[in-house]
């Protein structure tokens, strides 16, 4: 009986360590890149323009268009959803870029956010051959269910430690963001980066 009773004890705890679990947060990783991606049309010869769909997380594609050497991200079931929600009408004014990785933070198997690291040109400060050098900034964006938008702004260089900065927005207020209605964050410390992106 005794043995009977430690083997039930023990399922249940291990049901329990289980859960707990699997209500943990973490990450997944997918690329951006031209070569992991679909490209839409043929690249405009007037201004360089491109799109290009690349595969998610969940079902989920990524959309990155490039127009006047300005990019938007988007996340959507596929494209046409993905062009439809509000981070696909966000831009921001210097030119800038998107790196080729996507962080996926997720929550039992399931994706709620994503980080996602730019470059923003910045026009006061310009190299040897007067070509403006890039600021680093990490941008949060939910989900859904619900629309999906960006939530928050990380300088990656006022702070060293950003990434864990970012995951920490992604997870504390991504899920409970009101689209349209709550004020993006700038989460961290503010530098040259959060001076750019300001409209």
């Amino acid at each position: 009986m005794n043995c009977v009773r430690f083997a039930t004890v023990a399922t249940v705890l291990l049901m329990g360590l289980g859960a707990a679990s699997a209500q943990s947060f973490g990450s997944l990783y997918t690329s951006t890149a031209p070569k992991d991606c679909r490209m839409i049309g043929r690249p405009s010869e007037l201004d360089g323009s491109t799109t290009r769909v690349c595969p998610g997380k969940a079902g989920l594609v990524v959309l990155i268009s490039e127009d006047d050497l300005r990019e938007i991200v988007s996340v959507g079931r596929n494209r046409m959803a993905a062009a439809k929600e509000p981070a696909a009408e966000v831009w921001f004014g210097p030119f800038n870029s998107s790196e080729h990785t996507v962080e996926w933070r997720m929550q039992n198997g399931k994706p709620f956010a994503i980080i996602q690291r730019w470059h923003i040109a910045d026009g006061a400060d310009l190299d040897k051959n007067d070509r403006p050098k890039t600021k680093a900034m990490l941008v949060v964006t939910r989900l859904g269910p619900g629309p999906v938008c960006h939530v928050a702004y990380v300088d990656a260089i006022a702070n060293p430690n950003a990434n864990e900065l970012a995951r920490k927005a992604a997870d504390d207020v991504a899920r409970d963001f009101k689209c349209g209605k709550d004020e993006i964050r700038t989460v961290g410390q503010s530098g040259r980066t959060s001076e750019l992106i300001k409209r």
